[in-house]
């Protein structure tokens, strides 16, 4: 049986730590799915269009990958489109325990998931979106964190030129 990963996230924007645990997980995964999280309850600074077209754009010379969105619970999306594994990233411990928890929850909503947690490399352990999005907001240089197409998109959201 092929084994069908899921990369769950906001990707708000993508980054370059999304970038290397996507590089890295295709090695792994002949088949995975990009799943952009639409959540009602979180304010995001790209519509899930635009997010989705920025990660088309930047992965596009990846062959093993699909994008998609969803709404809703993970568990449901994985049972949907029949995937048995979801790549979440570990950047320090406060993820540890937040995945913990995600996962024993996701483990009893559907006990055929797997989770697998890949590490950044050591450039990306402090990276974020959040840290991208507030950066950019304040006019800084964001070149070594983001492609540069998803720059210009941040440019162009705050309204500013490089």
């Amino acid at each position: 049986m092929k084994t069908k990963a899921i990369y769950p996230g906001s990707f708000d924007p993508i980054t370059f730590g999304h970038l290397d645990l996507l590089k890295r997980s295709c090695k792994i995964f002949e088949d995975l799915t990009i799943a952009v999280v639409v959540n009602p309850h979180k304010k995001a600074l790209f519509s899930v269009e635009e997010r989705v077209a920025m990660i088309r754009k930047v992965t596009s010379s990846f062959s093993c990958i699909k994008i998609d969105k969803f709404d809703g619970l993970l568990v449901d999306y994985a049972r949907k489109i029949n995937a048995n594994v979801v790549i979440r990233g570990l950047r320090a411990i406060a993820d540890f325990e937040y995945e913990f928890q995600m996962a024993l929850v996701n483990r009893s909503l559907n006990s055929r998931l797997d989770m697998v947690y890949m590490m950044p490399s050591v450039e990306y352990t402090y990276l974020s979106s959040s840290i991208v999005r507030e950066l950019a907001s304040l006019q800084g240089d964001v070149s070594k964190f983001v492609p540069a197409y998803v720059e210009k998109k941040l440019r162009e959201k705050f309204k500013y030129a490089r």
